[in-house]
């Protein structure tokens, strides 16, 4: 019994048994949370921890990592355990949801287990294992338990090094059922900075943000600024009130619009997320809306030459943005994970819209003939210039000249 005790055999056995994964359970390897011989625990290449960077994040979890130059990422993660499971994810956002996460456990048979598990949504059967977004490389992740303590160690290939990250940490009392997550009982969301060697904590208000960001996006670029444009065209007939109503509405567009821009630079700096795509679009997409007040205080006058091309410009760069902005409110909708709720949201926003400019665009077209001809009786000859076909040169002083016809 005392060999079956020694730690290399239990590692072999538990190779044999989970070739998946590696467990080992171990005695006495040293003391204090970053003082542990973990070449007592874990195989290589995770037992070395010369060369780790030890950090205590929160509570009972302690963080060990290193990232080599050729952007490998191993980390071993401890914390206190005692019966559930206990996880590590990287997130985008700072949020569980739309995360890919690293947890492990011992069963109550005394069996360990470690997966990945891909964090769609907010309901267990959401929580989808064997699946996720962490390049793992060729080296399996292992699982230890020391007296009390749980060691989660993993190891990432990466495209480049990874610096500013936002991780979550959780910890559940029940164990997993066929592998499906009970909820946890508590988490923590924190930053660490991989380069740096420094951990922050992450923010609090990650989630209001967000969800201030899109509904501040969703209501200028996405329902005021197309809904000023359609009065831009199709109320200019009512003139010259379309003209107010179409300028209040863009600026007050604009102005929502560039809240959630604020709100949305917050929320880069809180967390980083990687969402080059949104990001991108969206810097152009406030590009143009700024070139679009701008050309408002440098509008010709009628009279001007220029005018018409300034129309044209004003009128173009008008549906770019909007078309652009309705890209970029779906992209943000996914990377966000924000859920079916705000897809029906849009979905339905961009119905109405269209179903509204159908509507306006056969009004105005329909309209159009009855324009045409009116422009060309307004230029017309004068009635009394028709009545007198073979008079050239008529003046209004020549009206008293016409002979009156008796009744």
């Amino acid at each position: 019994m005392a060999a079956l005790m020694n730690p290399f055999i239990l590692s072999c056995l538990a190779i044999s048994l989970f070739p998946g994964s590696l467990f080992v359970l171990a005695n006495d390897v040293g003391s204090g949370p970053c003082n542990t011989d973990l070449a007592a625990l874990l195989p290589p290449p995770y037992g070395n921890a010369s060369h780790l960077t030890c950090l205590p994040v929160w509570n009972s979890f302690v963080l060990r990592y290193h990232q080599s130059r050729d952007h490998t990422l191993t980390v071993v993660l401890s914390a206190l355990y005692t019966t559930g499971w206990v996880g590590i994810g990287l997130s985008r956002d700072g949020l569980m949801v739309g995360s890919s996460a690293i947890v492990g456990w011992f069963n109550k048979k005394g069996q360990p287990r470690i997966l990945q598990y891909y964090l769609q949504g907010n309901v267990p059967r959401q929580v989808i294992p064997n699946k996720g977004e962490l390049p793992l490389s060729g080296a399996p992740p292992a699982i230890a338990l020391y007296e009390a303590t749980l060691y989660i160690a993993f190891q990432l290939k990466l495209s480049k090094p990874l610096a500013r990250q936002s991780v979550i940490l959780a910890l559940a009392t029940s164990y997993p059922k066929y592998h499906r997550l009970t909820h946890h009982v508590d988490s923590k969301s924190i930053n660490v900075d991989f380069l740096a060697g420094a951990v922050s904590e992450g923010s609090k208000y990650v989630r209001e943000r967000k969800r201030a960001h899109g509904a501040l996006g969703m209501l200028g670029w996405g329902l005021i600024l197309p809904a000023g444009s359609m009065v831009a065209r199709y109320l200019r007939h009512k003139d010259p009130q379309w003209y107010y109503i179409h300028t209040i509405t863009q600026f007050g567009g604009f102005i929502i619009g560039l809240a959630g821009v604020v709100v949305g630079v917050q929320l880069y700096n809180d967390v980083g997320p990687d969402i080059p795509a949104h990001r991108g679009i969206g810097i152009f997409v406030l590009t143009l809306t700024i070139l679009q007040v701008l050309a408002f205080f440098l509008r010709p006058n009628k009279e001007s030459q220029i005018r018409r091309y300034w129309n044209w410009y004003h009128s173009w760069v008008g549906r770019v943005t909007l078309l652009f902005a309705a890209i970029n409110i779906v992209l943000g909708i996914q990377a966000g994970h924000a859920g079916n709720a705000w897809k029906i949201g849009y979905g339905f926003l961009v119905s109405v819209t269209i179903i509204v400019f159908l509507v306006s665009e056969t009004l105005f077209w329909m309209r159009r003939p009855g324009d045409k001809a009116q422009a060309t009786q307004s230029f017309q000859m004068n009635p009394i210039e028709q009545a007198l076909p073979g008079k050239v040169g008529y003046h209004a002083s020549d009206l008293g000249k016409f002979p009156r016809q008796s009744s």
